[in-house]
């Protein structure tokens, strides 16, 4: 819980991020994502709850063990980027040799080696995200948060970056990834939790969540033959024609188990594809947030 002046920015808000996975802290803005985060990191307290880190009571030395890439960066535009890149590893008790040789790793494989000596003003915005990125991750903590860590990057370097979180994911890292763009979230995103309103309102794996908000659709396309809707067994939404090919839009019934389904389609037409429409998570969200409001 935790409340501001008349505003109450979570209100009984419990998770639990699983070790060594991505999970994704979603919801519009002003829903009290940045509010969570900050109370993890001991920015701000609670006004009630408790926030256990690694199965212990959180302790201020468990901070050293905590990554934060915030939304809002907050780099030294006057300072050359080498330098307070050692200057900030420091501070997370890696020695200067050891920042240098880490820094030097992590900048060669970002491209931005020219940029050592460069004042961090010089750089462009995205040059400036790769440099705050690599200080985050630098000391290689347990955990990582990253709010919005995608914004303002073009496609490609957003796809570096998407790369570089799911290899420390990889490498046994915890991640909370705090977005409210849901174009990434299926590719990165393990588990997720959305908030609304200062409420929890979905939590669970991303696989499952999609399947729990699955509608019965499916997407096929014949090459002859004509598909009729069968009553009790499926109904055909939408026919369309297109360059020689018939694409369907089909409801299957709850009872009906897909093999079925296909070998019912097959005595009518030949099928040449045939996929489930799972909704995406941006459909989820817009539904349970329209839902909430």
């Amino acid at each position: 819980m935790k409340r501001f002046a008349h505003h109450t920015a979570l209100d009984d808000v419990s998770i639990s991020v699983p070790r060594g996975r991505v999970f994704g802290l979603l919801g519009p803005n002003g829903a009290g994502k940045t509010t969570l985060i900050r109370i993890i990191n001991r920015i701000t307290a609670p006004d009630e709850g408790e926030v256990y880190f690694d199965g212990h009571q959180f302790r201020p030395e468990d901070v050293s063990q905590i990554g934060y890439l915030p939304e809002e960066r907050g780099l030294y535009k006057k300072m050359k980027v080498g330098e307070q890149a050692i200057y900030l590893a420091q501070l997370k008790g890696l020695t200067a040799a050891e920042a240098r040789r880490r820094l030097t790793e992590w900048f060669n494989k970002f491209g931005i080696m020219e940029w050592w000596d460069k004042k961090l003003e010089e750089l462009s915005k995205g040059m400036q995200q790769k440099v705050q990125f690599i200080i985050t991750v630098l000391h290689e903590p347990q955990l990582l948060i990253f709010d919005e860590p995608f914004s303002g990057f073009d496609p490609v370097n957003a796809e570096l970056l998407k790369r570089e979180i799911l290899n420390l994911r990889d490498k046994g890292h915890t991640v909370i990834y705090s977005t409210h763009n849901m174009a990434s979230v299926e590719d990165v995103c393990d588990e997720i939790a959305l908030i609304n309103k200062s409420h929890v309102v979905l939590t669970g794996n991303v696989r499952e969540v999609k399947s729990r908000f699955r509608t019965g659709l499916y997407e096929l396309t014949t090459t002859s033959g004509t598909l009729q809707s069968a009553a009790g067994k499926f109904e055909v939404m939408d026919a369309k024609q297109r360059d020689g090919i018939a694409h369907y839009l089909i409801r299957k019934d709850d009872a009906l188990s897909n093999s079925d389904l296909i070998a019912l389609l097959a005595q009518q037409a030949e099928i040449q594809h045939f996929a489930e429409q799972l909704p995406s998570m941006n459909d989820i969200f817009l539904s349970v947030v329209s839902r909430g409001a």
